[in-house]
């Protein structure tokens, strides 16, 4: 890469007051996302879909390939359809392919085989990780794939979440059928399926509790100041 591959980057120092601040705000905002299956059939606005989606498709990945696709399905016949596939693999795990210590996971939760939800949401985000790429016929490889997509998924939850919209991270296993469903490539896989909304107004949801800062971050080298709290 030649020096004219290269650009000034684009970068604000901030005063570490306006830092704190920034990064309380956002992680108590974050703090209230929380996963939605009750859903109203009320539709959104489809520009705050595309720049969210715009948002996730700024995130980084391996060699800079990026390595996604996001289909955005909102028409009714094709939701019935991806319904219809999802449920039939979630009976079949629910009917035996998931073990017992894994259903006792679940069963907190409240689900079960029926996701009325992939109906009635106004919009499913469905996002499929690219194997590898093609060019002129020939396979290209990708690198970091599994990691990239994974970035770009948390950067799309937060995108929409900061938008006003409840969203759902649903993984009906295996999800060959949306390859199916929506024609995609054969370098395509199916990662995640969204769905994205709003709640109903008696929405509920799990009483959970997230683990503490203490439990899931170490900190080796100086210390933060004591007037610095979880």
């Amino acid at each position: 890469m030649s020096d004219s591959d290269f650009v000034s980057l684009d970068f604000q120092r901030l005063d570490p007051a306006e830092m704190i601040a920034r990064s309380r705000e956002f992680a108590d905002d974050l703090a209230r996302r929380r996963s939605v299956r009750h859903f109203k059939s009320d539709p959104v606005p489809g520009q705050v879909l595309e720049d969210c989606i715009r948002c996730a498709g700024t995130a980084p990945s391996g060699a800079h390939q990026q390595p996604w696709t996001f289909v955005v399905v909102s028409d009714p016949e094709l939701k019935r359809k991806i319904r219809a596939a999802a449920e039939e693999e979630e009976r079949v795990n629910y009917g035996g392919r998931m073990n017992a210590e894994w259903l006792a996971a679940l069963a907190p939760l409240g689900t079960d085989a029926n996701k009325e939800f992939l109906e009635v949401a106004p919009a499913l985000i469905v996002l499929f990780r690219k194997a590898h790429g093609v060019d002129a016929g020939s396979k290209v490889q990708y690198y970091y794939t599994h990691e990239s997509i994974g970035i770009a998924l948390g950067f799309l939850l937060a995108a929409l979440h900061r938008s006003g919209l409840a969203t759902l991270t649903h993984t009906p296993s295996p999800m060959k059928f949306l390859e199916g469903i929506l024609g995609r490539p054969s370098n395509e896989r199916a990662y995640m399926l969204i769905p994205v909304g709003y709640p109903t107004d008696d929405c509920e949801v799990p009483d959970l509790v997230r683990k503490p800062l203490s439990e899931i971050r170490e900190w080796h080298g100086p210390g933060l100041p004591d007037s610095i709290t979880e």
